[in-house]
């Protein structure tokens, strides 16, 4: 091999050995930094995630299989659902197109980032056009909700959209008209986007009537009260176990006729209440949830308007206003066992009987209160102060509109039948 040759080869060598030592010495710093990263372990991991807004959590599951199994685990659902605040959820009108289903095939995507249920339930139940209603799509409603915090009422987009009422909360979930099926309902997860489609209850929805979603040992469970034409004007009741296929019959209240549905029913001690009239209400019209037995109670006092039963830290409470002396009385119900209501405060601020009571905070001894103007008020019982929130005018008229109390979660409305613990799952 001449001279020439071995010079070449050598030089080649040499490339090769640098070239291995390069590769050798870029692994071990690439190893190094790894070493250099604390190791994090799962329950740090989860107390981490569970802090994140709710709005993220769903794209949060995707960024590695340990978020996701995190974040689908009953564990974390559960937990997230017991640290979430109440909010007020809305519908606010948008613009839409004017369409006859007639016409053409539906589309609702003018927005590719944006859920539609009407769509959604086209695609889970393909519609036949002779069967298909006339509808005008130019109605349809943005789903929103407001949440008050630090001193400020924040209104928040779900980026969803619907045609139909929201009938009920619970847990985070919501029920909406079917505007797509005379008399069906639909049962959704606005922050998952997570929907399942609900049998035919009533044929014949009458002029008044209400929903209440609870949950309970067997799982959630939708009841529906309406004015029985049929009957003399009494009230029917049906029930819906979330997950089977159809409604059940049950004896209605029997104390006579009920007049109206002014407010959503309110759940609270294991029973959902109803406030049977407007005004000067003497009782409120319980029903248990687990013997589906409707109750009387008598209120301390005649329910007017602006008075309002709500759910307090796992009691009944009744906020009513006395007229003479311009304050609010708070009276408490412990449990269904007969014990009597207890006046548990008073607020005394001023001229607050135009205020209607929204809710009490979850965590906090604080109350909500909204103004005929849609001024949304806070009184805190720790500093006895009453405070204003500020709020953005012109996109939030709670008085008059439909709104419902809610809280933000990722609890599940895909329910096999008997399915008692599915809302973690």
């Amino acid at each position: 091999m001449s001279e020439k040759a071995c010079k070449a080869m050598s030089f080649l060598k040499l490339d090769e050995e640098r070239a291995s030592l390069k590769k050798k010495l870029d692994e071990q710093k690439r190893k190094q930094q790894l070493d250099s990263v604390p190791y994090l372990p799962k329950d740090c991991v989860t107390n981490i995630l569970i802090r994140l807004p709710i709005e993220s959590l769903p794209q949060s599951r995707f960024v590695c299989k340990p978020w996701y199994s995190i974040i689908k685990s009953p564990t974390f659902i559960r937990d997230n659902l017991h640290r979430a605040q109440k909010v007020i959820i809305f519908l606010s009108p948008v613009k839409a197109f004017l369409r006859s289903w007639y016409d053409q095939e539906p589309n609702f995507h003018e927005n590719p980032n944006t859920f539609y249920v009407e769509s959604k339930v086209f695609e889970l139940k393909w519609i036949p056009v002779l069967h298909r209603p006339l509808i005008n799509t130019s109605l349809k409603y943005a789903i929103k909700y407001m949440v008050l915090e630090d001193g400020k009422g924040i209104i928040r987009d779900y980026n969803a959209t619907c045609m139909g009422k929201i009938r009920a909360s619970c847990d985070g979930l919501i029920v909406l008209d079917n505007m797509l099926r005379k008399d069906e309902l639909v049962i959704m997860n606005p922050v998952t986007r997570d929907l399942n489609l609900l049998p035919s209850g009533t044929t014949d929805l009458a002029l008044y009537e209400s929903f209440g979603l609870v949950y309970g040992a067997r799982g959630y469970k939708l009841v529906h009260l309406f004015r029985d034409e049929s009957h003399g004007q009494f009230i029917g009741c049906e029930v819906l176990q979330i997950g089977e296929k159809s409604w059940r019959v049950i004896d209605g209240p029997a104390f006579g006729l009920i007049k109206w549905f002014p407010y959503d029913p309110v759940f609270a001690i294991g029973s959902l209440h109803w406030v049977p009239e407007y005004d000067h209400s003497e009782h409120i019209v319980t029903m248990t949830i687990e013997d589906e037995k409707f109750h009387k109670i008598m209120l301390p006092k005649a329910c007017r308007f602006n008075d309002q039963i709500m759910e307090a830290y796992e009691r009944l409470c009744f906020v009513t206003h006395e007229e003479a002396n311009e304050v609010t009385s708070i009276w408490m119900l412990g449990s269904m066992s007969g014990d009597a209501w207890m006046k548990t405060y008073t607020i005394a601020v001023g001229c607050i009987r135009d205020l209607i009571p929204l809710y009490f905070s979850r965590f906090k001894w604080e109350l909500y209160l909204l103004d005929k103007d849609g001024s949304v008020f806070g009184f805190s019982f720790e500093d006895r102060k009453m405070k204003k929130f500020t709020t953005m005018k012109g996109n939030f008229m709670l008085v008059g509109a439909s709104y419902s109390i809610h809280v933000n979660s990722l609890v599940s409305c895909q329910f096999k039948e008997n399915d008692g613990d599915a809302r973690y799952s």
